[in-house]
């Protein structure tokens, strides 16, 4: 019998971008390098695993905005076009750098990414038929993966708690998004940014959510204290399951410094052609306004905290991922040795990444991650990988506690989505929120054109609330499209009330709206309708009796 276990969770996320009312929108980049780098690579080690026969579980996190953004036809074409552009980048580099002596070192890098660019263009046309969407789903039907939901656009549910019908709406919406793309009702559910506050796991209870996963000092800093800390799932006092996450192995992977992707031998990230050639080489290739934007070209690795950087070897990094796939695994399975002396039960280690990480930031992320598979697979480490929903199921009866408030952003609070930079978003929107939910009060059976109206109001809404606005404001990174797209949500926000309010909806510019942010066909604005939780549905101020129980 195996030791111990260990849950893999892959967060998978991106903000709604979506610009069909012009071509080349910088912001479409952040889903294209996605693709190229991690979602698609991520999906081939995954297949590959499936058809050599190896058994294995993971969990992985797909937001709504991102499964929109998957299935759309016009970032598709957009995406397509790119991969294009890219190939015929990678041919321009194999012919310069098979000219020039001094280049001919980076000769076969350019020839490997011509090749990976065509074998993502082949998967993303034939294999996986342009949809993403439909490989995920594929593998959760095997029983390979869990896919976990999560609110509609991300919103940081903490700091919209002061209207108890918005995380209602961000949650159900969310839900409802999970069960059209998938054709199941989720058993978890990813708090965004891992926040949590007291009372939103009895909305997660309400709406028949098994588990969610928190930040470490969710769990330890619960009352009472969970005796197993993070290595065993608690039940808050609503029902749900709560996963903490183990800060041993977040930072063997997660770190950039003290893990494992600042390994010297791995690719450098910020070493791309698009700013080491001249800007006539590659005008074609980065944005038409000048800008530079990675095309996924690098030729250097990482060497060394300096600016001096040596040439990619893909040999050595590939040995690094195997022995930091072993290093890993043997850190794992010590880890569960010493916890097992201390547990009534086998130990969970619960490891949650953004799954971005595994090719994007870290090259070689995919690969470290198909080693890693193959070695417990081999029976070598005595470890097993679990979904969430295994481990309840063989251990349904857990200790009861009220977790504490947390996130997993800087400092472990509410501080990267609240301070001087950003702070001045919450008054308006938690003013939006009430707006809109006293209108919807007033039109509780609205039909036509006016319902339609205050599903693309709730649309607006829920888009502004999208925690990765505060998230750029606070960081400085593009603050300028952050500001603008929190305030043209809420002033069409606004303007759709007042047309409501006065009979006076403007069709055509509801079209316009509609198309512009089509995420979410089938939203019912009803959501927002949705009563206060009754009294005494949550404890989560209070000490609860140490007790185990299985869940409702």
């Amino acid at each position: 019998m195996e030791p111990g276990s260990l849950a893999l969770v892959l967060h998978a996320h991106l903000p709604f971008v979506r610009h069909p009312e012009y071509e080349g929108a910088l912001e479409e980049h952040w889903l294209y390098e996605a693709l190229t780098e991690s979602y698609i690579p991520l999906l081939l080690v995954l297949d590959r695993l499936v058809e050599d026969g190896i058994d294995f579980r993971l969990a992985f996190s797909l937001t709504p905005t991102l499964v929109s953004m998957l299935g759309d036809p016009l970032l598709q074409s957009r995406y397509l076009r790119r991969l294009e552009l890219l190939i015929e980048l990678a041919e321009k580099e194999i012919a310069r750098t098979s000219r020039r002596s001094e280049s001919r070192r980076f000769h076969a890098l350019a020839r490997m990414y011509h090749r990976r660019f065509r074998e993502v263009r082949d998967a993303f046309l034939h294999r996986y038929r342009r949809n993403l969407v439909h490989p995920f789903g594929r593998l959760q039907r095997l029983g390979k993966i869990e896919i976990v939901a999560s609110a509609a656009t991300h919103g940081y549910l903490p700091l919209l708690s002061a209207s108890s019908s918005a995380v209602r709406a961000q949650i159900g919406v969310g839900l409802q998004a999970y069960e059209q793309a998938f054709g199941i009702r989720p058993r978890g559910f990813w708090l965004p940014e891992c926040g949590f506050y007291p009372g939103v796991d009895a909305i997660l209870r309400d709406h028949k959510v098994r588990y969610t996963f928190l930040e470490t000092h969710g769990l330890t800093r619960a009352r009472p204290r969970p005796i197993h800390g993070v290595y065993a799932p608690i039940y808050c006092p609503s029902g749900v399951a709560a996963f903490g996450r183990d800060p041993e192995s977040s930072k063997q992977v997660w770190s950039s410094t003290e893990g494992y992707p600042g390994d010297p031998d791995y690719r450098e990230f910020y070493r791309d052609v698009a700013y080491d050639r001249e800007p006539a080489y590659v005008r074609s290739y980065i944005h038409p306004t000048g800008a530079r934007i990675d095309t996924g070209i690098k030729y250097f690795r990482i060497t060394g905290r300096h600016d001096r950087k040596e040439v990619y070897v893909p040999e050595r990094a590939e040995q690094r991922a195997e022995l930091h796939a072993r290093d890993f695994a043997g850190k794992r399975a010590e880890q569960i040795r010493l916890l097992s002396d201390a547990m009534d039960r086998k130990p969970l280690i619960v490891a949650p990444y953004d799954a971005e990480l595994f090719g994007h930031w870290w090259y070689e992320g995919p690969l470290w991650l198909d080693r890693f598979i193959r070695l417990l697979a081999s029976g070598q480490t005595g470890l097993r990988l679990v979904t969430p929903s295994e481990y309840l199921n063989e251990y349904p009866s857990n200790q009861v506690a009220a977790p504490a408030a947390s996130s997993w952003g800087y400092k472990g609070f509410h501080e990267v989505w609240l301070n001087g930079t950003n702070d001045w978003i919450y008054r308006h929107l938690h003013h939006a929120a009430g707006c809109l939910q006293s209108l919807a009060a007033r039109h509780p059976q609205a039909a036509g054109l006016t319902r339609r109206a205050l599903n693309q109001a709730l649309r607006e809404l829920l888009l502004a609330q999208a925690s990765d606005w505060a998230f750029m404001m606070k960081s400085g990174a593009v603050t300028d499209y952050a500001v603008r797209r929190t305030k043209s949500h809420l002033l069409r926000l606004a303007r759709l009330c007042d047309e409501i309010d006065r009979g006076a909806i403007d069709r055509s510019r509801l079209l316009v709206a509609e198309s512009r942010n089509n995420i979410f066909p089938h939203i019912e604005y009803r959501q927002l309708l949705d009563g206060p939780l009754e009294s005494g549905a949550s404890n989560a101020g209070g000490e609860s009796d140490r007790g185990d129980r299985s869940p409702m």
